[in-house]
């Protein structure tokens, strides 16, 4: 009695095997679709920097793979230019010890930049460069940028470039 048991459940088994395989699912050839991705991924942000070649200013335009704030940007100046950068002949004016910086957006495209340095003891290019940095982050075009630092300010400036 077992070994009938035994051959209706493998017929029942074999049967619905032959159902599932039957489902309107028929075999085709390879498709072909080309050549897999291959690369870096593109970054998605685009960071502008001002920095100094021969003695003038100059836009820098590094790639980010993430979000970065005003004024992490300009944090980057006073970090200095890249090894690539340097090599292709930039520098900046911009002193470590500006940093860290606060950026305050103000009405009507106006911009104020707070640093750690005295404000009145940088040079003409660090100013302009950490005016045309900022400037560059302000979705309002032209920005009108205050620097102030150690109780100086910086009277409104647009950048120059």
């Amino acid at each position: 009695m077992r070994t009938g048991l035994a051959r209706r459940m493998l017929a029942a088994c074999l049967v619905s095997l032959v159902a599932v395989a039957g489902c309107g699912v028929r075999p085709s050839d390879v498709i072909r679709a080309g050549a897999p991705p291959s690369g870096r991924v593109a970054p998605t942000t685009k960071i502008t920097l001002y920095l100094v070649k021969n003695g003038r200013l100059s836009a820098v335009t590094r790639p980010s793979d993430r979000p970065v704030f005003q004024a992490d940007t300009l944090a980057l100046l006073a970090a200095g230019p890249t090894a690539r950068e340097r090599a292709h002949g930039f520098t900046t004016d911009v002193p470590r010890e500006a940093g860290p910086f606060s950026l305050t957006a103000k009405p009507a495209g106006h911009l104020v930049v707070t640093l750690s340095a005295a404000a009145g003891e940088l040079s003409t290019l660090a100013v302009e460069q950490i005016v045309c940095t900022a400037a560059a982050t302000s979705p309002e075009r032209p920005a009108q940028v205050t620097v102030i630092g150690a109780g100086q300010s910086i009277d409104p400036r647009n950048c120059p470039g």
